[in-house]
C-alpha cells in the first residue's frame, strides 16, 4: 500500500472492480518514490495537498500534472457479459453521468472510465460518493 498513490475496490451487481495507481519515481534523482508533501507534527501525508514532492531532493510537482502522468491498473469482471480482463488506462478522471437507482435522478461524477475487452460496454471506477 505504501506503493500506491490510490486503490479502490468496487462492485455492481455481477461486476467486480480492483483498480490501483502506483507512486512514480523522482524523475529529477530517481532515487525516491514522489508523495504528498507530510506533516511536520503527525508524519502523516498532508491530504489536500496541491503538489507531490520527493522526499530525498525536494522536487515538486503540481497535483493535476503529476497525476497525468501515471497509469492505473485494473482487474475486473464485467457485469454485463461476466469477461474476466486486466486493463491498464491513464490515470485521469472525467465527469460521467450516473443515474442514482432510488431516485431516478442523474448525477454527475468524477471516474475512471474503460470499456469491456470483449462486449465494449463502459465501465467506470468512480470516487467515493458521499452518502457510500
Amino acid at each position: 500500500m505504501d506503493e500506491c498513490i490510490y486503490f479502490t475496490i468496487r462492485s455492481k451487481g455481477k461486476g467486480k472492480t480492483k483498480a490501483w495507481v502506483f507512486k512514480k519515481e523522482c524523475p529529477e534523482c530517481k532515487k525516491e518514490l514522489m508523495g504528498k508533501p507530510r506533516d511536520p507534527k503527525t508524519g502523516r501525508p498532508k491530504i489536500r495537498s496541491k503538489e507531490y514532492l520527493c522526499p530525498a531532493c525536494k522536487f515538486t510537482e503540481e497535483k493535476i500534472e503529476h497525476e497525468e502522468s501515471l497509469n492505473a491498473c485494473i482487474i475486473y469482471t464485467c457485469p454485463s457479459c461476466v469477461h474476466e480482463g486486466e486493463i491498464e488506462i491513464p490515470y485521469k478522471r472525467k465527469s460521467v453521468g450516473i443515474v442514482n437507482e432510488e431516485t431516478g435522478k442523474k448525477t454527475y461524477a468524477k471516474a475512471l472510465q474503460f470499456e469491456c475487452e470483449k462486449c465494449e460496454e463502459k465501465i467506470n471506477v468512480t470516487k467515493k460518493m458521499k452518502g457510500n
